[in-house]
């Protein structure tokens, strides 16, 4: 495991230890130290040293924290052919737009007018991540496996976009929901996501799938809606506020996580899920990753730089719904 003590890496490492395999993890030592202690760990940086890879032959190699495709070549030059079969994850940012609805794995993908940025933002992530597919696949070769999840959600979400959500939702009382409600929706469990890479791994599966979920299309509305479903006191309501009135009362494009904000991307949330159903991946209901996310939100301090602030709520529902 290149990562390991993380979200997402942290989930695959539970998983491939319930399945019974032996686990290496190689990290920098700054989070999850405690963690796994029957587990190997070798410290390091993917950016500055890397002779603890020196020693070792592993079956796979799992990577989920590849931004650009320096990286993925370093990584490979310290394991050269003792890492076993090549698992990537990459993101369905990868796709290029314009995006159609139910679009698959053979989609059109980006393509940087500058191959040697380094630099990762909202315009570069995708098509980096892009580049370091490319590199895993003449590094690794043809056994290589890429996985591009859509919103990864669940306990230890340290992105808090999902989370923020569910704590929000939790607190009742009128909820202010950015529109449309009719948008697309996807998002997988990170547990789910884990126990099926972790398993196309153990069966050498190779190629490319989109992680996203669930296995029926939802809309934005719907999932909301199914937030307070599961964890919504009695008085909580969905206010819904039109985007473009949103955008004008200055409401910043990711100040409210999960919201599309104008993109015309939106439909990057329409993935077709089948390809990675047919290999495997199954899906728990979404009122468990929900609880369980209320659950993980109460052991944890909240960022304070995710989400509306209270107070700029209660004013953009004054504002925008209340009439004033």
């Amino acid at each position: 495991m290149i990562g390991g003590t993380r979200f997402v890496g942290k989930h695959i490492v539970e998983a491939a230890l319930a399945a019974g395999h032996e686990v290496t993890i190689f990290h920098r030592g700054r989070s999850g130290a405690q963690l796994f202690p029957d587990v190997e760990h070798r410290l390091g940086d993917r950016d500055a040293d890397v002779s603890a890879l020196a020693t070792g032959t592993w079956d796979v190699t799992i990577d989920t924290c590849a931004y650009v495709p320096r990286q993925v070549h370093r990584l490979a030059d310290a394991l050269g052919d003792r890492g076993g079969r090549y698992v990537f994850i990459s993101s369905v940012s990868v796709y290029a737009p314009p995006i159609q609805a139910g679009y698959g794995e053979d989609a059109p993908v980006i393509a940087l007018a500058d191959p040697s940025v380094e630099d990762v933002t909202n315009e570069t992530y995708g098509g980096l991540k892009v580049l370091c597919e490319e590199a895993a696949s003449v590094r690794f070769g043809a056994a290589t496996l890429v996985i591009r999840p859509t919103y990864v959600v669940g306990p230890d979400d340290i992105s808090w976009r999902f989370p923020w959500w569910v704590a929000r939702i939790a607190r009742g009382g009128e909820v202010l929901a950015p529109g449309p409600a009719s948008d697309p929706a996807q998002l997988i469990d990170a547990r789910d996501m884990a126990v099926w890479i972790v398993s196309l791994a153990a069966r050498g599966v190779a190629g490319v799938f989109n992680a996203v979920g669930p296995d029926a299309p939802i809309t934005w509305g719907a999932l909301l809606s199914a937030i307070i479903e599961t964890v919504g006191p009695p008085d909580t309501t969905l206010a819904w506020v039109d985007e473009a009135a949103l955008l004008a009362a200055g409401v910043d494009v990711g100040v409210i996580p999960l919201w599309a904000g104008g993109d015309p991307d939106r439909l990057m949330s329409a993935a077709d899920p089948s390809a990675a159903i047919a290999s495997g991946l199954r899906f728990r209901p979404l009122s468990a990753t929900i609880s369980d996310t209320l659950e993980w939100t109460r052991s944890v301090t909240q960022p304070e730089d995710v989400g509306l602030d209270p107070a700029r709520e209660a004013e953009l529902l004054a504002h925008l719904v209340g009439g004033g």
